[in-house]
């Protein structure tokens, strides 16, 4: 009997401007192989790609980091959660790891990470992959325009924001819009809910959360940069996400009408349960856009 041949993954920390981070990064056959940066959303890290890295590392180099506040990225007291600062880290690991040019995965908090980081680079982006990952006002649920719309200064702001930090909340976010949540594994969702029960780790969501509302603002931005540089564009999207709804997959298609859009019957992390169908259409996309 022969099996396929199995990915070589290495785990490593990389001191990049005071934060320790960490990294999964697939050690594939060949050097001359496409590379996919994987960026991450809330509130899990780079273990949701873990399955990814097992199907495609062995045939392209996957580099996935977790996000200063996240996973096993240790972060100085101190250190200032916004959106931007979690660009400026991912940007300089980015220049730590020495790529150049890679296709950007991006699921959730990895779409206005991202985007930032095309702005600045934009010859850096041979490609983009839309997992989930929003950057217009159609594929806001309502449920999410109240939770941007929290301000410290509000009452219950922060205990509203902290609800989605417990268990409950946590395991909803896999378990929403799924067709069926048995086949949702639980150690993705319990992974998650330990690294918030971190110390300082619910401090640093909490601080996200409130920041949020700085990437809305810049959503005119990244469709502009979409209408300039027309990357070639995979979408692949759970329909059911009750964040970030299907329309937000389609919105996509005004300002990058060639991409190829998938919707599939699921929620927020799609990749859970529709890994044989996704890892096969990212495996095609990485082939095309490369070249």
């Amino acid at each position: 009997m022969t099996f396929p041949t199995a990915t070589r993954t290495v785990h490593r920390h990389l001191d990049v401007d005071g934060v320790r981070v960490f990294y999964r990064e697939s050690v594939p056959d060949r050097a001359d192989v496409p590379v996919l940066l994987l960026l991450h959303g809330f509130p899990s890290a780079s273990h949701q790609f873990r399955r990814l890295i097992d199907v495609l590392g062995s045939r392209y180099r996957l580099v996935a980091p977790d996000y200063p506040g996240f996973g096993h990225t240790e972060a100085p007291d101190g250190f200032p959660y916004s959106f931007d600062r979690l660009a400026d880290v991912t940007e300089n690991f980015v220049r730590r790891l020495g790529l150049s040019r890679f296709v950007m995965y991006v699921f959730d908090f990895g779409a206005p990470v991202g985007f930032r980081l095309a702005e600045r680079y934009p010859g850096w982006i041979a490609g983009l992959i839309v997992q989930n990952g929003n950057a217009y006002e159609d594929g806001l649920s309502d449920g999410a325009r109240d939770f941007i719309a929290l301000r410290p200064h509000k009452d219950g702001a922060e205990e509203t924001i902290r609800g989605l930090l417990t268990p409950e909340g946590t395991r909803g976010q896999y378990e929403s819009g799924v067709a069926d949540p048995a086949a949702i594994a639980p150690d993705g969702w319990t992974l998650d809910q330990h690294f918030l029960d971190l110390p300082g780790r619910k401090e640093a969501q909490v601080a996200l959360a409130f920041d949020y509302h700085s990437n809305v603002e810049h959503y005119g931005a990244w469709q502009a940069w979409l209408r300039k540089h027309t990357p070639p564009t995979l979408i692949v999207w759970g329909a059911n996400d009750p964040f970030f709804p299907a329309p937000g997959a389609r919105a996509y298609l005004r300002d990058v009408p060639d991409a190829e859009l998938h919707l599939f019957d699921t929620g927020h992390f799609a990749l859970e349960d529709h890994l044989p169908e996704i890892a096969p259409l990212v495996a095609g996309f990485l082939d095309r856009a490369w070249k």
